[in-house]
């Protein structure tokens, strides 16, 4: 199996017999992964076996060349934060840090080093000495965070991680993710807030019902989905002379105006419609502000695929 990729094959667990993932075929790359998929869609699963905190019923999992099943190299390079909350007793944000960092063998000096790195990275340089009992949500998600890269981990499992955060917080961390898959780690994040995963993800996993029903880039994904006409919005000075001539065009099935006077329309070959379109404002002296897919989303994907809306929380 390639050393740079997350591998699941022919990956089931069950719990008793109630279904936790069936039969998952998975790889993935490097860079920053959005995890999607309402509640009970096997996504906590998913993170567990990836993380070595479950073993499969059956098949394969390689987590850059390491199987889970041996915790002390793979604990090596993976970094896990959690939804949920637990700390020790009176520990101080520095201290848990250093606590963590003990636990890989590092010297006091570099202990010292990557703890203090990891708490400036994630902004609680000010509150490292506090206790993290006091912490508010958002510091105890932050915490979660600098304990989960402190080590320099190659790969990053992160469910929700954005709870908690004020919107400057959150801004803060969608940049870290950013910054730490630019590094060539794997982040993967899991998020039931699904503006959320399309701005921060280079490609998606969708799961529902333990399987996996898509993967990939956004734009890929849809463009696979044949069964739904794809969407493009369209805002120009004369919406009303280009809905007259895109409505010829043999692939289009709908061209409305919109009351902002934008004009949307359904293509079932969008490559087709882009550059007709092109064709027609230059023909018909036509000001276009824009002309882009709306409907490249992972809500809108998700609906098209499983059929019903998941604005729910996340499993």
């Amino acid at each position: 199996m390639r050393s740079d990729r997350i591998v699941f094959t022919d990956v089931s667990k069950f719990y008793g017999e109630v279904l936790g993932v069936n039969k998952v075929n998975l790889e993935v790359r490097p860079g920053l992964t959005g995890l999607v998929g309402p509640n009970g869609s096997g996504k906590s699963t998913l993170m567990h076996l990836m993380t070595g905190l479950l073993r499969p019923s059956r098949g394969k999992i390689s987590v850059l060349g390491i199987a889970p099943d041996r915790p002390e190299e793979l604990f090596r390079i993976i970094g896990y934060c959690t939804q949920y909350d637990s700390f020790p007793n009176g520990a101080t944000g520095i201290g848990f840090l250093r606590y963590a960092l003990s636990l890989h063998g590092y010297s006091k000096a570099e202990i010292d080093e990557r703890a203090w790195a990891a708490i400036e990275r994630v902004g609680l340089t000010d509150a490292a000495r506090r206790r993290i009992a006091g912490y508010s949500k958002g510091m105890r998600q932050r915490i979660k965070l600098a304990h989960a890269h402190c080590h320099d981990p190659q790969v990053l499992v992160l469910d929700e991680p954005l709870n908690g955060l004020d919107p400057m917080g959150r801004a803060e961390m969608i940049d870290l993710f950013t910054e730490l898959a630019r590094e060539g780690r794997h982040v993967i994040v899991s998020s039931h807030i699904l503006h959320e995963v399309d701005l921060i993800s280079d490609g998606v996993i969708m799961i529902h019902g333990g399987a996996i029903v898509a993967e990939g880039e956004i734009r890929e994904v849809r463009g696979e989905i044949t069964s739904h006409p794809i969407q493009v919005l369209i805002r120009c000075d004369k919406p009303h002379v280009v809905a007259s001539e895109v409505f010829r065009l043999e692939h289009v099935v709908e061209a409305r105006i919109l009351e902002d006077e934008g004009l949307l329309v359904r293509t079932r070959d969008a490559d087709a419609f882009f550059t007709e379109v092109n064709r027609i404002v230059l023909a018909a002296d036509v000001v276009v502000e824009t002309v882009a897919p709306a409907d490249e989303s992972v809500h809108a994907v998700y609906d098209y695929l499983i059929g019903e809306g998941v604005g729910g929380g996340s499993a």
